[in-house]
């Protein structure tokens, strides 16, 4: 009997038209007779009924089940079930240490895109489990985009989380030869979050405040996201606030060669057709905020230029062992090759030749990916001579000249910024001929200042 009222009544429509008689394991049904045709009614309902059932009765046992921690889920790359059946880190030191190494890397550039820049600079592939193709579990190794990048970072599992409900059905967003869409679940509406049910390699802290900075990377002033640094000119792009309605304003530029930046409050123009909230030449506030900036960070800077001339080093050190991780990895493949050859006899030489192709194919991988390595430490020295060391404890002490350096853009001097300054608060209709502005500050101090106006991650940097 068909489990859908449409498919079935359809069929009893046409068993009407052409006179059959439709039977069970008790009686013969005419649908030409109206008790007849009533009683195949209600069974279809019932039936019907009954899948519905069914059907949620496995969908609760399949959720209380998630609510213990023991429904088994795709893991990603990162994480692996042992004999037991509970989850632990992949024993894979490559795979283990090219994840801490994208997760250190947000930490320090706070943008997806720019971790992917530096894998991709770098030769760094990611490891991927791919859930389909002829082998759904094994580590495949791709080349890093963007949505690799943020697939890790937005993975709960890292976290050391166990999550249920992360995505729902929404037959809106069917893909062509698809019969099921689904579409994003907020955090706050997770069926399931269980934290700490497994070893992470992230803490929780860490995943929300990554996904809160994903999140406020994304250009939209109306949300209140600040966006990534630009290389506009303009130094408080994105965390200038208007002092008068609390909107973020956006920038524009103006002047014969559009270098002259200019905050502007446009929310009521856009939304309401009014007029312009107000607008703030952006070179003198700049100019105050820089200086400001700058002589906040004065008790600072030999701790800054330690920092400086140690991360070169490290950094090096941490690609040096994703280069020898690499080298091992194409090693084993090629000696696992030559295994499987030693293994056929010599006289069977269909399968010896089939096997040999792979162990050529393998060895030449390993001599191209040792030339690299050899290319990169000529390139990449891991030690720091002292001479090298001296001058960046030195950079590291003049602050307004790495600031003022042609080597340093406008994005970086926007990162420097945004690691000391969370926003600056701009009114310059408050005080005639002034513009009133309050900073602040990332430790959430506030500090007032007035401009007479006539004219209506750092470390990085030392390595240029």
């Amino acid at each position: 009997m068909a489990r859908n009222n449409r498919d079935w009544h359809q069929l009893l429509e046409l068993c009407s038209v052409f006179g059959v008689l439709i039977a069970d394991g008790e009686r013969l049904y005419d649908p030409r007779a109206y008790h007849d045709r009533l009683l195949l009614g209600l069974s279809g309902i019932m039936s019907e009924a009954e899948l519905h059932q069914l059907r949620m009765r496995l969908h609760q046992g399949e959720r209380e089940k998630a609510a213990r921690g023991e429904l088994r889920l795709p893991l990603p790359a990162g994480l692996a079930y042992d004999r037991a059946g509970t989850i632990v880190l992949n024993p894979d030191e490559e795979v283990q240490a090219r994840l801490h190494l994208v997760f250190a890397k947000f930490r320090e550039l706070q943008s997806a895109r720019r971790v992917m820049r530096y894998l991709e600079r770098n030769g760094l592939s990611l490891p991927v489990r791919p859930l389909l193709g002829p082998s759904p579990h094994e580590i495949v190794w791709r080349a890093p985009d963007s949505a690799r990048v943020l697939s890790i970072l937005q993975d709960p599992a890292y976290a050391g989380a166990y999550v249920y409900g992360r995505r729902q059905k929404d037959p809106s967003r069917c893909r062509p030869g698809s019969l099921t869409g689904t579409v994003k679940v907020a955090i706050g509406d997770w069926a399931v979050c269980l934290h700490a049910a497994h070893p992470g390699y992230i803490s929780w802290e860490e995943f929300m405040a990554n996904q809160g900075r994903l999140a406020d990377n994304i250009f939209r002033y109306e949300a209140g996201h600040s966006g990534v640094p630009r290389k506009g000119a303009a130094l408080l792009q994105g965390i200038a606030i208007c002092g008068r309605c609390g909107r973020r304003m956006s920038m524009r530029y103006t002047g014969p060669n559009a270098d002259y930046p200019v905050y502007c409050c446009r929310s009521d123009r856009d939304q309401q057709g009014s007029a312009l909230c107000q607008e703030v030449r952006a070179l003198a506030v700049d100019a105050l905020v820089e200086r400001m900036l700058l002589d906040a960070l004065v008790p600072d800077q030999i701790e800054i230029a330690l920092a400086a001339a140690g991360q070169p080093e490290q950094e090096s050190r941490q690609l040096e062992r994703q280069w020898a991780l690499r080298v091992e990895r194409a090693r084993y493949e090629a000696e696992r090759a030559r295994r499987q050859y030693d293994a056929v006899e010599p006289e069977n030489r269909r399968v010896a030749r089939s096997l040999e192709r792979p162990w050529e194919e393998k060895l030449r991988v390993v001599e191209t990916v040792e030339q690299q390595h050899a290319r990169w430490r000529a390139q990449e020295p891991l030690l720091i001579g002292p001479a090298e060391r001296a001058g960046l404890q030195a950079l590291g002490e003049n602050l307004p000249r790495i600031w003022n350096a042609a080597t340093t853009s406008a994005a970086d001097r926007k990162r420097i910024l945004r690691f000391v300054i969370r926003e600056v608060v701009l009114d310059q209709k408050r005080t005639r001929g002034q513009v009133w502005l309050r900073i602040v500050w990332a430790d959430r101090r506030n500090q007032r200042a007035s401009r007479t106006t006539a004219r209506s991650y750092l470390p990085q940097l030392y390595r240029h």
